[in-house]
């Protein structure tokens, strides 16, 4: 890794899905599209410049069973910059990240605080799990933990039910929304079923997490209110293994699973062609590794979207929704050098020549 240097980055610059450019200078952590006057020492690359990819649903300081020392959290978030994902939305962590902002060669985080969730209804040590009383002033506390953003679990599985159920009353989320906006921050929720969908809708939620539970009757709903989803095609993948598992104890839940895994694609597919912002989260961090950014990207693709659609939902189209630059003049200089045209073959995005993260080259 080298500390900041002049660097030039010559070939096709993607600013945006139709503006590209000859060149791009980095000079002192920034971009810059002029020669910076008396600059020596210049390091010259070329190749196909993306601003740095973002995963919208990942989790740092969070494993399988719950938060991890900080040197697993470090481990994390530099396997997704090493995969050229320089920008996280962090959706739902125990553990303190806050360390991770001071240092100038890992990702830049955007923070949901903990997961708020139903009492014993998710995973042990991941959530603040409280009643329906509790979850405006629960809401409210993580609003201001987090960077803009809140996450609410949705549904799970109601062991007594043997199925995958809503876990809120309509008018608690109402409540809890309202405050999160009060306060400016967006609300975000884990939903894998049907049941939950138009009311965290009508409610006012901004952002559903998998969504695989849309349907004809819930998808014009979103549309019509611009509510986006992270599909997280990559741990979608899981569902017929879990359904495996809980197969002998939780027959229907079993059989829900299934049924939504097997029109995965259909259902991200039906959304992006009614107008629903669609964005790419891989879930990392939970159970699935980090750095899957590319796999997610080539998931959506394969379910239909088309690929500079797929692009803009980890590039341009993804930094916006966040409220973060890209590869304007004087932004941070967070971007990822490829061999060939991303925009040709997504798959390029498995592969990085070069990232740079605030203007530090690495590698």
């Amino acid at each position: 890794m080298s500390d900041h240097v002049v660097l030039q980055v010559k070939g096709r610059v993607l600013v945006g899905p139709e503006d590209v450019r000859d060149e791009l200078w980095v000079v002192g952590g920034r971009i810059a599209y002029e020669r910076p006057v008396g600059a020596r020492d210049v390091r010259t690359v070329e190749g196909w410049v993306l601003p740095g990819l973002v995963d919208a649903h990942c989790h740092v300081g969070l494993d399988a069973h719950g938060p991890v020392p900080d040197d697993v959290s470090e481990k994390q978030a530099l396997t997704d910059r090493d995969a050229g994902t320089l920008l996280l939305r962090d959706a739902g962590s125990p553990s303190d990240t806050r360390w991770i902002d001071d240092r100038d060669d890992l990702p830049k985080i955007i923070r949901a605080g903990r997961h708020i969730a139903r009492t014993r209804r998710y995973i042990r040590n991941y959530a603040w799990e409280i009643e329906p009383e509790d979850l405006v002033a629960y809401v409210a506390q993580e609003a201001r933990r987090g960077d803009g953003w809140v996450k609410l679990v949705g549904d799970w599985i109601d062991r007594e039910a043997g199925d995958l159920s809503a876990c809120w009353p309509r008018e608690a989320v109402q409540a809890a929304i309202a405050e999160a906006h009060r306060l400016g921050a967006r609300v975000t929720a884990h939903c894998f079923a049907e049941e939950s969908l138009r009311d965290l809708v009508e409610a006012g939620i901004d952002c559903v997490e998998h969504a695989t539970g849309l349907t004809e009757e819930t998808i014009p709903l979103f549309a019509e209110r611009g509510v986006a989803i992270v599909p997280t095609l990559v741990n979608i993948a899981t569902f017929p293994k879990l359904a495996d598992g809980g197969e002998s104890k939780f027959p229907r839940w079993s059989a829900h699973m299934r049924r939504l895994h097997e029109r995965r694609y259909d259902t991200v597919r039906a959304a992006y062609d009614a107008g629903i912002p669609v964005f790419v989260g891989t879930d990392a961090g939970g159970s699935l590794p980090h750095g899957l950014v590319a796999a997610e990207v080539a998931e959506l693709v394969t379910a239909g979207i088309p690929p500079l659609a797929a692009l803009s939902a980890t590039a341009w189209g993804a930094r916006t929704w966040l409220g973060r630059p890209g590869l304007e003049e004087g932004a941070p200089a967070d971007l990822v050098v490829y061999e060939t045209d991303p925009r040709a073959d997504v798959r390029v995005l498995a592969a990085p020549r070069l990232v740079v993260v605030n203007g530090r080259v690495i590698g």
